[in-house]
């Protein structure tokens, strides 16, 4: 029997609907600035907005299990500080190494989120704000309110957010690094068992302990791996802008919550997937991108984006208000 078209079966998926919004937004910009879609603005897009969309696949682990973390943007400073204060005082030492203490610096500083809203049974909106002051003002301590500036970096360092030798010269190294990691999280949430596990806390983390899943060590392990992009970010944000200041990643946690949060992840957990969160974060990065072009100030800049996060958590709540109706109907005798 063939199916009739039905417009409601296609704009009920989030993911199909973003890229509906996508391209009508596209095509917007691109009417009223020509310059949009050349291969030059799209390579800065991306790269420019690789922190946020690497950092959203770490979000999104958090908020899947029903948690939260507003202390990214902290995280990264001070993970990206400490690496860039190594570099300036180790200046022989490989621009891999300088990420790797980013990064263990940054899984750290998740874990241990992760370890106090696990056991010490705090929220995790006040573990996190905690975690957020306590991590700023880190930053401030051990860069004596200093900054790193772009000649005390490496020339390696420096020109690893701008070159494209893992590419094969023909993209950036930054573009390369986030689709390798979307591809391996999509693999992760997709066909192990750890990412089913991730979903199971996150709708009903009494049944997911009663299976025998050991709560503690899924959210641990989720805020660890946020954590751990951030540190990795902490040191691309330092590659990219050539420079480190105490304050550097402020609010960025709400670019990255917006992204997952647009992309369909709910907040109450359980829901949500690699490539909404994908789609999410480049709707707001080309939204960042797009609105400069065109005109708009600054003010409606941020006016906007805090519209389009409104529209997304109520669009959130009236698709899961359609799925716990329609389960009911399921069991319904």
């Amino acid at each position: 029997m063939k199916k009739k078209f039905n417009l409601k079966s296609i704009t009920s998926s989030r993911e199909t609907s973003l890229v509906i919004v996508l391209v009508l937004l596209c095509g917007f910009v691109q009417f009223r600035n020509s310059a949009f879609l050349t291969p030059g603005m799209i390579e800065n897009l991306f790269k420019n907005y690789a922190v946020t969309m690497i950092m959203a696949l770490g979000m999104m682990c958090v908020l899947l299990i029903g948690g939260i973390d507003i202390a990214v943007g902290s995280t990264l400073g001070f993970s990206g500080m400490c690496a860039s204060l190594f570099l300036r005082d180790h200046t022989q030492m490989p621009a891999i190494v300088i990420f790797l203490i980013s990064i263990a610096i940054g899984t750290i500083c998740g874990a241990l989120i992760g370890l106090v809203i696990s056991y010490g049974k705090v929220p995790p909106i006040i573990a996190t704000l905690g975690g957020m002051y306590v991590f700023r003002g880190l930053a401030y301590l051990v860069a004596k309110n200093e900054w790193v500036s772009a000649y005390q970096f490496t020339d390696g360092y420096k020109d690893f957010a701008q070159s494209k030798y893992l590419g094969f010269g023909l993209v950036n190294n930054l573009i390369i690094i986030t689709i390798l990691i979307y591809i391996l999280f999509f693999i992760f949430f997709k066909w192990t068992t750890l990412g089913r596990k991730i979903y199971a806390v996150g709708s009903n983390a009494e049944a997911a302990e009663v299976s025998g899943i050991k709560i503690h060590r899924i959210k641990i392990m989720c805020y660890a791996i946020l954590g751990f992009l951030t540190g990795l970010c902490g040191a691309i944000y330092t590659s990219l802008y050539a420079s480190a200041q105490g304050d550097m990643g402020t609010g960025l946690e709400m670019d990255v919550i917006a992204a997952c949060v647009v992309g369909g992840v709910s907040l109450n957990g359980g829901r949500g997937s690699v490539a909404g969160v994908f789609l999410g974060a480049l709707t707001m990065a080309i939204v960042g991108r797009a609105l400069p072009l065109i005109g708009v100030s600054q003010f409606w800049q941020t006016a906007i984006k805090g519209l389009i996060i409104i529209v997304a958590v109520i669009l959130n709540v009236l698709a899961q208000r359609a799925i716990d109706k329609n389960n009911l109907k399921g069991r319904e005798m």
